[in-house]
């Protein structure tokens, strides 16, 4: 069998990548090794940049219909009590124009809908229960059931996530950084009112509450490394109490979840490989760099690598510059931003690791000045929503850290807008001719 682009992995990352080709006109055989719903948490917050990717590919609207919209999340910083000392609020609809609020949605749905997207197009051809064994001279060895096939393609890409066997044919290692932190996770019926997403966090506790369609509700709630079986030996209104303790208005709503099956841990890790493209090889998503998910990051990133990866190999076939050299233009592009979000999770996760009351002060003020001042309230919206990146300056660390007086005047519509990123940010090389 030959191709021109060979992915494996059908996850969120795959799909995007294989529904931009497929419409442009180039063959794709995807592999997944699972089939049908999976009860296993994976991402379901979609950040902005991601749902301007999806109004690219006609699958906006299929997306916002099935989901929840969320536009402020509310930072509840609680006593020894457990009583609200200090509240404050990050909202999406600082940043100007369409792609000002974020949305859950489940994570099968979503696939679902890329997926009956790409199959549209004959030029889509999808395995599932098949398995990438090794990838050998320009052809990758498939197993499916009994039968082991091979696929000859002119590009491979690792949508494989952490276990990629596209990562290990490029000879590539990644050293994982672990958390002293886990969480638990769950999905339940929620009430009517709560439409945004809600944080709840002490010196030593941390929930979070994202709203999903259907009135139900995806929480996280952060545990001590290795504490997971410890906690599920204990009867279930133990895990109850846990979360009416920090959010008492899921009182009644939580309690519908009546034994332990469905509660999941989530063990965050964090790593970034040194290269994402060998030869004609590349890997995308988790593959290739895995974010602690504070916000929901690692599937966001991997849409934002499909996005990328596959303009440019959509141009590279339009214009018949096929060498694997032209690859690293996706490097180029996408190994600073995914760095940069990797690095602003991993503080997110710092400021609630350590259960000191001294943290619980430090996170709460600061979290109350990046409110407070326009700028960094933009920064942080623009920064986690993928849109843009504007780094932090050293004046706005003194302003986080009360060293210096937060700014009152707002940012005019023009001067966020010249931070976002533009078409020649996104995809340079059609401007700078190196294809």
């Amino acid at each position: 069998m030959k191709t021109d682009v060979f992915i494996t992995g059908g996850g969120i990352g795959g799909l995007t990548l294989a529904l931009k080709l497929v419409s442009s006109g180039i063959d794709v055989v995807m592999v997944e090794k699972l089939t049908g719903n999976q009860p296993i948490y994976k991402g379901e917050l979609l950040q902005p940049k991601s749902m301007q990717i999806f109004d690219g590919l006609h699958v906006y609207y299929q997306v916002t219909s099935n989901a929840q919209i969320i536009e402020v999340l509310d930072l509840f910083e609680l006593s020894k009590t457990l009583k609200v000392k200090d509240q404050s609020f990050m909202d999406y609809t600082v940043i100007p124009g369409k792609y000002n609020a974020a949305y859950m949605i489940h994570h099968e749905k979503l696939k679902t809908i890329i997926f009956k997207q790409a199959e549209k197009y004959p030029n889509f051809h999808y395995y599932n229960e098949a398995t990438c064994k090794a990838i050998e001279n320009n052809t990758a060895i498939v197993q499916q059931g009994n039968e082991k096939f091979q696929v000859e393609a002119a590009f491979f890409i690792g949508a494989e996530g952490r276990a990629s066997v596209t990562r290990q044919a490029m000879g590539i290692k990644v050293d994982p950084i672990k958390y002293n932190h886990h969480f638990i996770t769950v999905t339940f019926p929620r009430p009517s009112d709560l439409v945004g997403g809600q944080i709840f966090s002490s010196y030593n506790r941390f929930l979070g509450l994202f709203p999903l369609p259907d009135n139900q509700v995806r929480s996280v709630y952060l545990i001590p490394a290795g504490d997971y079986k410890k906690i599920k030996e204990k009867p279930i209104g133990h895990f109850h109490k846990l979360y009416t303790d920090l959010a008492p208005s899921i009182d009644g709503y939580v309690q519908q979840l009546t034994d332990w099956s469905k509660i999941q841990l989530m063990i965050p890790i964090m790593y970034h490989a040194n290269s994402y493209v060998q030869g004609n090889k590349v890997i995308i998503g988790d593959a290739a760099h895995a974010v602690h998910p504070m916000a929901g990051e690692g599937m966001n990133m991997a849409i934002q690598d499909a996005d990328i990866l596959g303009e440019l190999l959509v141009d590279m076939y339009k214009l018949s510059s096929l060498h694997p050299d032209n690859l690293e233009q996706f490097e180029y592009v996408r190994k600073e931003r995914a760095d940069y979000l990797i690095q602003l999770s991993h503080l997110s996760a710092l400021a609630y690791s350590f259960p000191f009351q001294p943290v619980s002060w430090i996170r709460s003020k600061t979290f109350e000045r990046i409110e407070e001042d326009p700028v960094l309230h933009f920064k942080q919206m623009l920064n986690v929503s993928g849109l843009g990146m504007w780094k932090e300056s050293v004046r706005d660390r003194f302003i986080q850290g009360g060293m210096m007086p937060t700014r009152k005047k707002n940012l005019s519509v023009a001067k966020k807008e010249m931070k976002l990123f533009s078409a020649e940010d996104d995809y340079p090389w059609k401007w700078n001719g190196l294809l």
